[in-house]
C-alpha cells in the first residue's frame, strides 16, 4: 500500500460525499495504491449512511465508528493504527482542506522530509478563530523552537515510521511536528489552500485553545524533562535557595550591626524562597530516584541498523 488518507469527522453529512469525489479526482492520477480511512468520532447525523453510499462506488473506503465522541487525537490514533500505506495523509472532513494539495505534500516529502505540515497562509475563518490561532502558533514556536507557522492545520503528510514512533493522546495531535522534530525526524511546511466552511459549523471553540496551552506544557515536560526531572525542578530549587539565602545573609549582617528585623517583609520573603527551593530540589531528587528505579529508558526513532 502506497498511501493512506486518514480523515476523522463528526457530523459532516453534507461534506463527506463531495470530499470523497474531490480526493479521487486528485489522487487517482498519481497511480498509487491508496486507501481512505474515515474515523466517525461519534456522529449523530446521517454521516455514516452518506459514507456507505460512497463506499459502494469506491471500495478503497474504510470506516471506523466510535460509540461516542472521544476527540480528534483518539480518532487520529485509531486511523494511524489501521493505516497500511507507506505515506499517511491526514485532513479534515469539512471541505476546508483542499485535496488538490495532496500531490504537493507528497512532492515535499520526496525532498527528504519525514513530516510535512500544511500552512493555511490565507485563512477563511472568523477573527474569533484566526487571532487566538496566531497567538497559539506564536507561543508554540517560541517555546519549542520549531519554525512552523500553523501547528493546527489538519492537512499533513507523514512517513509511516513517524506515526509508529510517536503515540498521541489527549489533544497532542497538534504537536505531532514538535514530537517528530525532537525524535530526530525532518519536519517541513508548505502553504496550502484553505476554503471557507461550506456546510455546518465548527466543532471547536475557545476551550480548544486553552486546552492547547495545557497540552503544550505537557509536551515540553514529556520531551525535555521526563527522564531528567532534576534538570527542571533542581534548577528552579537552586535559584530560589540562592536568592533566599542571599536575602537572609544580608539581613543577618544588618542584624549584627544593630538593625532590628521586625517589620522587615524581606525576612519572610527570604524564608519563603529557601523553603520553596528546598521543596523543589527535593521533588527533582525524588523524581530522579523514581526514574532510575525503573526501566524508563527513552525510546528513540532508529533510522537504520547495519549489521
Amino acid at each position: 500500500m502506497d498511501l493512506s488518507i486518514v480523515i476523522p469527522f463528526l457530523n459532516e453529512e453534507d461534506s463527506l460525499q463531495e470530499l470523497v469525489e474531490r480526493i479521487y479526482t486528485h489522487v487517482r492520477p498519481l497511480n498509487l495504491q491508496f486507501e481512505l480511512i474515515f474515523i466517525d468520532d461519534g456522529s449523530t447525523d446521517d454521516s455514516i449512511n452518506r459514507l456507505l453510499e460512497s463506499k459502494k462506488k469506491h471500495p478503497e473506503i474504510k470506516i471506523v465508528r466510535f460509540r461516542k465522541n472521544f476527540g480528534k487525537s483518539t480518532a487520529l490514533s485509531e486511523g494511524f493504527d489501521r493505516a497500511q500505506g507507506k505515506i499517511v495523509i491526514t485532513m479534515d472532513a469539512d471541505l476546508q482542506d483542499d485535496p488538490a494539495e495532496i500531490p504537493n505534500l507528497l512532492k515535499k516529502l520526496d525532498e527528504g522530509y519525514d513530516l510535512v505540515s500544511g500552512w493555511k497562509k490565507k485563512r477563511h475563518d472568523p477573527i474569533t478563530k484566526t487571532v487566538p490561532s496566531k497567538l497559539f502558533n506564536f507561543t508554540t514556536r517560541l517555546l519549542t523552537g520549531i519554525k512552523i507557522h500553523d501547528f493546527n492545520c489538519g492537512l499533513k503528510a507523514y512517513r509511516k515510521e513517524v506515526i509508529r514512533a510517536i503515540p498521541i493522546y489527549g489533544e497532542l495531535h497538534r504537536y505531532l511536528p514538535v514530537l517528530a522534530h525532537w525524535q530526530g525526524f525532518r519536519v517541513g511546511e508548505i502553504p496550502v489552500k484553505h476554503h471557507a466552511r461550506k456546510f455546518g459549523h465548527t466543532k471547536f471553540g475557545a476551550r480548544r485553545f486553552l486546552s492547547g496551552f495545557f497540552d503544550l506544557i505537557t509536551v515540553l515536560f514529556i520531551t525535555r524533562y521526563k527522564h531528567k526531572p532534576m534538570h527542571l525542578f533542581g534548577l528552579f530549587g537552586l535559584i530560589n535557595m540562592f536568592f533566599g539565602a542571599l536575602i537572609l545573609v544580608v539581613l543577618a549582617i544588618q542584624w549584627f550591626q544593630g538593625e532590628p528585623l521586625s517589620r522587615r517583609p524581606l525576612l519572610f520573603l527570604g524564608i519563603l524562597l529557601v523553603i520553596v527551593g528546598v521543596q523543589s530540589f527535593s521533588l527533582g531528587l525524588i523524581g530522579d530516584m523514581l526514574t532510575s528505579s525503573k526501566d524508563t529508558r527513552p525510546k528513540f526513532a532508529v533510522k537504520e541498523v547495519i549489521e
